[in-house]
């Protein structure tokens, strides 16, 4: 009998302790996920706080890094050429950087700076001629538009004016030998940047595909994209630079300007750059001719200018890219023109990366969501 008690007594406390036991195990659990969601929150806040620092660290590079980046998918193929050829991945990227640094920067220097003189120069002339009063007979000489000369010459100093533009332009001249060693620090930059692209290429893609939430597969994607968004880019922006130049020089030579070719090849040249344009050129030409009293071909060349080399390039430019990317033009046109007002000169590259981006993770999310709605 004393056995059956002893026996009895742990079946009448086990009900007891079992719950206990079951209450300190869920108080465990909640302190550990509560501990976890905690340690998730400080890791996410520190994580945002680590990506707007380095956004900060690298807004200054940004725009070396974007030339340095559209330098080594438009040259992929050629460095590959090299590459196969020469086995150390280091000399064969030097090799690449040295090639696309002559290609590149001798003949944009020798332009920039050979055109920037004559600018100042051409200002010059036309300041003389202003000066001299000979704007003036050739107004006179058409009584409809005399007393809008006479008010102008009442009004307006015109010597004066054109003498502050051409020493504007002989102080940019000077500013521009001046900031040469900014600019070699600038260029310098991009390629240093560069030949890190080049080289250690495959190593880079590896570790944005670890540590992206994408897939393989959607990385690649992600990856040809954006190659192909550089490549019809900067394609299209040369694209559109001949057929302004062209059609520039074609003008000159009908209006019988001196040496067309030469101006339309630098009209190409200066479409090429998202500041400047063909009208640097052709504005100055159509002040020349009003100056010398062909009135007429001034008007035909302002209007040819501003028209239609100055408006192909809205029109010409986001066809171009928006039919190689598989994109609506208007989107291509806000992707360019938002980019360069936004970021300045590398919004011509990043304003159309960022939409392609973003379309391409919206059609990543769309395939997602779509099984989970079916």
């Amino acid at each position: 009998m004393r056995s059956c008690l002893l026996s009895a007594k742990p079946t009448i406390q086990q009900p007891r302790i079992a719950p206990q036991m079951s209450d300190r195990r869920d108080q465990r659990e909640a302190t550990t996920e509560a501990s976890g969601r905690l340690q998730k929150l400080v890791l996410v806040a520190v994580t945002a706080l680590g990506v707007v620092l380095c956004y900060n660290l690298t807004l200054p590079f940004l725009p070396a890094m974007t030339w340095a980046l559209a330098l080594a998918v438009l040259f992929a193929p050629a460095h590959r050429w090299i590459e196969a050829r020469v086995k150390r991945a280091s000399l064969a990227a030097m090799v690449s950087v040295l090639i696309i640094a002559l290609i590149v920067v001798v003949p944009a220097t020798l332009v920039a700076g050979r055109l920037i003189a004559e600018a100042a120069d051409g200002a010059e002339v036309i300041r003389a001629k202003v000066a001299a009063g000979g704007w003036l007979r050739v107004i006179e000489a058409h009584p409809r538009i005399a007393p809008a000369g006479a008010w102008v010459e009442q009004h307006v100093d015109l010597p004066g004016v054109f003498q502050s533009v051409a020493g504007w332009l002989t102080h940019i001249g000077a500013s521009f030998v001046r900031g040469s060693v900014v600019q070699l620090i600038g260029a310098l930059l991009t390629f240093y940047l560069l030949f890190y692209f080049l080289r250690d290429r495959r190593t880079v893609l590896d570790a944005l595909r670890v540590l992206s939430p994408l897939s393989s597969g959607e990385m690649s994607r992600l990856f040809t994209r954006v190659s192909d968004t550089i490549l019809a880019t900067i394609y299209g922006t040369f694209a559109v630079a001949v057929v302004q130049g062209t059609l520039g020089g074609l003008m000159f030579w009908w209006l019988g300007l001196p040496t067309p070719l030469l101006w339309g090849v630098v009209m190409g040249l200066l479409a090429v750059v998202p500041v400047l344009g063909a009208f640097v050129i052709w504005i100055p030409a159509a002040i020349f001719l009003a100056l010398e009293g062909s009135w007429g071909k001034a008007i035909v060349l302002a209007v040819w200018g501003t028209a239609v080399v100055g408006g192909i390039d809205n029109v010409l430019y986001p066809i171009l890219v928006g039919n190689r990317l598989k994109m609506h033009t208007v989107l291509a046109f806000i992707s360019v023109v938002g980019g360069l007002m936004v970021l300045g000169p590398a919004g011509l590259i990043l304003g159309p990366i960022a939409i392609t981006i973003t379309t391409l993770l919206l059609e990543i999310w769309r395939l997602r969501v779509a099984p989970r709605a079916e």
